[in-house]
């Protein structure tokens, strides 16, 4: 197969939550087992770091993924979802796995993976524990895809843990409150492995901590700690929140040697060392055009507030959502002082235009209405002037669909 058809099987063959939303949601750990058995469990064969939470979890792997990277170490980072191909989900130093690996691994599994119905999202971790097994990779950062108690992932046992912000996403699977949802997130603390909290919030602290003290998991609420101030190329004010966690992992990992210009260089070639997209990215100047994958209210709210500290004249919004989003809380938090150029999404879940257009209209945000992306994109390039901006964002998809 050529690499084409090779992800054009993925992609149709077996459930992808990114294309169809909780219908793909295995919710069970069993396959993810039996792939690892069936691939002599590479997972046992190198150290790593496992990342959870609503928010912040994106940017907070590549950080700890550059920052290992500056102290001249190996290292494996697996996120989800891409946003231009597959490959960014699985990299080493920065580096995507080659399309020839991906080929060669659907090749020699694909009876095995039809077999036994494997989901996208399970395929994909085992072909990227397989690949850092392989590679032979000093340590992987490993980024929760969904939830935590369930997901793919969590067959790892870690050198550390670190859950980031925990917000109301994915309620349909995960629950519908902060609770509920932090106890899927807490499944990834293991037995006498540390656990960094990144933020605390008083509301969801005391799932941790029963967990934790069932699990003897030494607990760290990283923003109660001191730690020196260091600086991030990462756009926007939030990712101090996400920095102090990264810092109380890099505090806990044993056995590695990590220096405060390791730390530095780290946080300030996040993009260069490992290419990260979609986190308050700058697509252009004049006008300023910065597009972000924040999708939920709490992460929609951080860039927001972002958006407002920026100068300019007029302020222009592709927006775009999938369909389980509660648009009754999302739009409200957009300022109704701004262009709108509503769409949808090129995915099965993407949000009907028109339904978003008349949701939009009802909580006060005025605009016009686009068949697609590339459309509404052109449209606001096209009335924006020099010193305005334009934010584009609603949905990891609307972002994909404009890089």
């Amino acid at each position: 197969m050529t690499y084409k058809e090779t992800l054009d099987w993925m992609f149709a063959q077996l459930p992808m939550y990114q294309q169809k939303g909780p219908k793909a949601y295995n919710g069970k750990l069993e396959n993810s087992r039996s792939l690892a058995t069936h691939l002599k469990n590479p997972h046992l064969n190198f150290k790593s770091i496992h990342v959870a939470g609503t928010n912040g979890k994106g940017s907070s792997s590549h950080m700890l993924a550059s920052i290992l990277q500056e102290a001249g170490y190996s290292v494996g980072l697996y996120t989800s979802p891409h946003l231009k191909d597959f490959r960014e989900r699985i990299k080493i130093n920065g580096n995507p796995i080659s399309e020839k690996d991906v080929i060669g691994f659907i090749e020699k599994n694909k009876l095995f993976l039809e077999k036994n119905k494997l989901s996208f999202f399970e395929m994909s971790v085992g072909m990227a524990f397989d690949y850092f097994s392989r590679k032979k990779v000093s340590i992987a950062v490993i980024e929760v895809g969904l939830g935590g108690r369930l997901d793919a992932t969590n067959i790892i046992t870690p050198l550390a843990s670190l859950i980031t912000n925990i917000g109301l996403d994915h309620t349909d699977l995960l629950g519908g409150t902060l609770e509920l949802i932090s106890i899927e997130k807490a499944g990834i603390i293991k037995a006498n492995v540390p656990l960094v909290i990144s933020e605390y919030q008083e509301e969801i602290a005391p799932v941790f901590e029963k967990i934790a003290k069932e699990r003897n998991s030494d607990l760290v609420y990283a923003d109660k700690e001191d730690f020196k101030e260091y600086k991030t190329s990462l756009y926007g004010s939030y990712q101090k929140r996400n920095i102090k966690g990264v810092l109380a992992i890099i505090n806990l990992l044993k056995g590695f040697s990590i220096s405060q210009e390791h730390i530095r260089k780290g946080l300030m070639h996040v993009v260069e060392n490992t290419g990260l997209l979609g986190r308050w990215q700058i697509l252009q100047e004049n006008p300023k055009v910065m597009c972000d994958t924040a999708h939920n209210s709490e992460g929609l709210s951080l860039v927001l507030e972002q958006v407002k500290m920026q100068e300019f004249k007029t302020l222009h919004i592709v927006l775009g959502f999938v369909k389980e989003k509660n648009l009754d809380v999302l739009l409200p938090l957009f300022p109704k002082d701004a262009i709108y150029y509503f769409t949808r999404p090129d995915i099965p879940r993407g949000l009907d235009v028109q339904i978003l257009g008349k949701k939009a209209a009802e909580a006060g945000l005025k605009g016009s209405i686009y068949d697609s992306i590339p459309k509404a994109y052109k449209a606001a390039l096209s009335k924006a002037a020099k010193d305005d901006f334009i934010y584009i964002g609603g949905s990891t998809f609307t972002v994909a669909e404009v890089l």
